[in-house]
């Protein structure tokens, strides 16, 4: 596939990494020649320096020919990036995607406007990681989650600590502890030590610090927990460090379900700004968030959740331990360096929040046949969550899972038929217009995909 970015930035150049590896043609246009010539020095991609603006650079990056395009300019407002994508359009480009930063224009009737006017999908990164963090902070107990079917089927993600019932337990004693019952309504698909991805066999044991990723049906859930020692903490009362528009979009969201939300931010006119324009049951905090004292004297120890914005990594990572030792339940930190996530989660922070990884899963999917309803990246492991929709005919229908030769590497957790969700076994025989749920690590993503073309 043909791709072509425009704009070098951190979001850009994470897409021309990633979209690269996966044997696409990746070229990025930017008119910085410093991000150009940084991306040049690290990643495998041709570079175009000019104004993603002008026509005739679009041409010169071969756009008229291209299968995507992603408008991601960065420190520009978001016109930069609408314009870029609407003369992709024009010029040849065969879907175009655009970065925003404006609630409004995800309004239906909004997006439907710019769907018509060519634009396949606009997403505002920040709005994302907002809805993730309330995502976390609704099934508090694992370290990350996601949901299929509005909660039919669910991915959980749980941490081994030293008091993890299933600790040094083999994945056949694990299995040998379960009931036929709960074998139907969940399984553990992966585990995720040392920065490597595992697909667990048999004699895979659990050790401390795994992250292991199960899938579970929504009767399930009380039961998983249970065998991995979790139990649900209320949340009522949230801390948020940084009013950026992550900070005060959550803010906001959070004050709608009806808990007692306090935001700390370091600037006074932000204060005042965000004092404008959030409901005055959220209070507004004007400090520094990076001092122990602070947070403290100003009831920390008194929050369930404390969730760190401010747009530093390493303050973000250490306002969440001090938030633990002050006995926080539970702490959610935002890490745009990748490298750092792994550090976070052995720093003990309960849920990281990357930006980058929920951007890149968004668009991977067009990248995919056109079956693929989304991708999303999990923090902790390298591997993709794929849901696809079952074509008529396609390879996956041929018979039961484990008659198919299905990729090693990947697994198919689970099926979703009409209102039904079930957990896949190897006697499971998908059916067309079944909705699949799969684990998978990146090097067998093309050869899934042509499962379901």
């Amino acid at each position: 596939m043909k791709i072509v970015i425009e704009g070098a930035g951190e979001v850009g150049s994470h897409l021309a990494k990633m979209l690269r590896a996966e044997a696409n043609e990746v070229t990025v246009i930017d008119d910085d020649s410093e991000r150009i010539n940084a991306l040049a020095a690290y990643a495998d991609v041709e570079t175009v320096l000019g104004n993603p603006s002008s026509i005739q650079i679009l041409r010169d990056a071969g756009v008229g020919k291209a299968d995507l395009f992603i408008a991601v300019y960065p420190f520009a407002t978001q016109e930069v990036n609408i314009v870029g994508a609407l003369l992709a359009k024009q010029v040849g480009a065969a879907k175009v995607i655009a970065r925003i930063n404006d609630e409004d224009y995800l309004n239906a009737e909004n997006k439907l406007l710019f769907k018509e006017l060519g634009i396949e999908l606009m997403f505002y990164p920040e709005k994302s990681a907002a809805d993730e963090i309330v995502a976390f902070l609704k099934h508090n107990s694992t370290a990350e989650t996601m949901d299929f079917a509005r909660g039919r089927l669910q991915i959980a993600v749980f941490k081994l600590t030293e008091d993890s019932p299933i600790l040094d337990l083999k994945l056949l004693e694990f299995i040998k502890n379960t009931t036929e019952e709960e074998l139907r309504q969940f399984r553990v698909i992966a585990i995720s030590r040392d920065e490597q991805t595992i697909i667990p066999k048999l004699d895979t044991k659990f050790l401390y610090g795994d992250l292991v990723f199960t899938i579970t049906t929504r009767e399930g859930v009380p039961a998983l927990y249970r065998h991995f020692g979790k139990t649900n903490i209320s949340i009522g009362k949230v801390f948020i460090l940084g009013g950026g528009p992550i900070g005060e979009m959550l803010a906001k969201s959070l004050d709608r379900s009806g808990m007692k939300v306090k935001l700390v931010e370091s600037d006074k006119n932000r204060c005042i700004e965000l004092s404008e324009k959030l409901p005055e049951t959220i209070r507004i905090v004007n400090g520094d968030g990076r001092n122990s004292d602070f947070l403290f004297e100003e009831g920390i120890q008194e929050y369930d959740a404390f969730v760190a914005l401010t747009g530093n990594d390493e303050s973000n990572v250490l306002s969440c331990v001090v938030a633990k030792k002050f006995g926080v339940a539970r702490t959610i930190a935002e890490v745009e360096n990748i490298e750092y996530i792994h550090i976070a989660e052995e720093m003990g922070v309960d849920n990281v929040i990357n930006k980058k990884l929920i951007t890149a899963g968004r668009i991977f999917k067009f990248t995919l046949s056109g079956k693929a309803r989304f991708v999303r990246y999990m923090t902790g492991t390298n591997a993709e969550v794929i849901e696809y929709t079952v074509a008529p005919g396609s390879l996956i229908t041929s018979g039961p899972i484990k008659d198919i030769d299905f990729p090693r590497n990947a697994i198919i957790g689970g099926v979703i038929r009409g209102s039904e969700a079930r957990i896949a076994v190897g006697d499971t025989i998908i059916e067309p217009y079944d909705r699949v749920a799969i684990f998978a690590l990146p090097e067998t993503i093309q050869e899934i995909d042509r499962f379901f073309r």
